[in-house]
C-alpha cells in the first residue's frame, strides 16, 4: 500500500472530547473523512448532537454524540463503554477538552486554579486511563492529547499560570504513559497548538485586542486555523505512526522558536 492508503482510518473507531465545536470538531471531522467511525464527546450534548449529525451527513460514517463530564471518573468510564458498545470498539481517541482562565496569580482563587487543573490535566488523565485500559486489553491503540505551546512558553500579555501549568502536565503525562505502555501496543502522543482562531475565539470582543498583539508577535503574523491540526491528528491516530509515541508535536507557526 502507498502512503496515502496507509493514512486512511477505514474500520477504526474513536472518540474526541470537547468535540462539539472548535479544534475537537475539526479533528473529529478529519477522522471521519479518513474513514473512521467517531463519537463526539462533550458536556454540551445538544451542540454535540448537531455536530455529529453534520459530520455523519458530510462523510457517511457512523457518528454519535455522547455527553460526558471528563472530570467525573464514573462518567468517563461509562462514556468509553458507550463508545465501545455503539461503535463496536475503540482504536484511537483525541482527548481535547480544556479551558483557560486568565487571572493574575495573586488574584486567582484556589477554586479557579482547581477548575483549570481538573479539566485540563485530571480530565486528560481520566480519559487516557479509561481508553488505555480498553486498548491494553484489546490489541492496542493510539491516544492523542491536546497540550499547548503554553507548556513551552509563558504567554503574554494575558496572565494564565494555571493553564500553562496544566498543559505542561499534559506533556509529562503523555510521555509517562508512552513509556509505560510502549511494549503493550498503546501509543500516547500529544499536540501543542499555538494560538488557533476558532469561531469562539474570533467572535469574542474581549479577545480582539489580544489577537492583535499575538499576531504582531507571531513569525507568520496570524493565528493558526483549526483545520491546520487535522492532518497531524489523522497521522497519529493511524498505523502510519506505529513508531511514534511519547512525542509532543508543536504546531504554532514558529511562535515558540524565540
Amino acid at each position: 500500500m502507498g502512503i496515502i492508503e496507509n493514512m486512511r482510518l477505514d474500520g477504526k473507531k474513536g472518540f474526541v472530547t470537547g468535540a462539539a465545536r472548535g479544534i475537537g470538531k475539526c479533528t473529529a471531522t478529519a477522522f471521519a473523512e479518513a474513514g473512521a467511525d467517531v463519537a463526539i464527546v462533550d458536556l454540551d450534548i445538544e451542540t454535540a448532537k448537531k455536530t455529529a449529525a453534520e459530520i455523519a451527513e458530510k462523510t457517511g460514517r457512523k457518528v454519535i454524540a455522547v455527553q460526558c463530564d471528563c472530570t467525573n471518573e464514573e462518567q468517563v468510564n461509562q462514556m468509553v463503554a458507550t463508545v465501545v458498545k455503539e461503535l463496536g470498539g475503540l482504536n484511537f481517541c483525541h482527548n481535547n477538552a480544556g479551558i483557560c482562565i486568565n487571572a493574575p496569580a495573586e488574584e486567582m482563587t484556589y477554586a479557579q486554579w482547581l477548575k483549570v487543573i481538573n479539566i485540563n490535566l485530571n480530565g486528560i488523565f481520566l480519559t487516557d486511563i479509561a481508553a488505555g485500559k480498553y486498548m491494553l486489553a484489546n490489541g492496542g491503540g493510539s491516544i492523542i492529547n491536546t497540550a499547548s505551546m503554553s507548556a513551552h512558553i509563558v504567554n503574554v500579555p494575558q496572565p494564565q499560570c494555571a493553564y500553562n501549568a496544566s498543559k505542561a502536565g499534559v506533556i509529562q503525562l503523555t510521555k509517562s504513559l508512552a513509556i509505560e505502555w510502549a511494549k503493550r501496543g498503546v501509543r500516547v502522543n500529544c499536540i501543542s497548538p499555538g494560538y488557533i482562531g476558532t469561531d469562539l475565539t474570533l467572535s469574542s470582543p474581549s479577545l480582539i485586542p489580544l489577537i492583535e498583539k499575538w499576531n504582531a508577535m507571531a513569525p507568520m503574523g496570524r493565528l493558526g486555523k483549526p483545520e491546520e491540526l487535522e492532518s497531524i491528528c489523522v497521522y497519529l491516530a493511524g498505523d502510519t505512526s506505529s513508531f511514534t509515541t511519547g512525542t509532543d508535536v508543536v504546531v504554532d507557526g514558529a511562535f515558540t522558536c524565540f
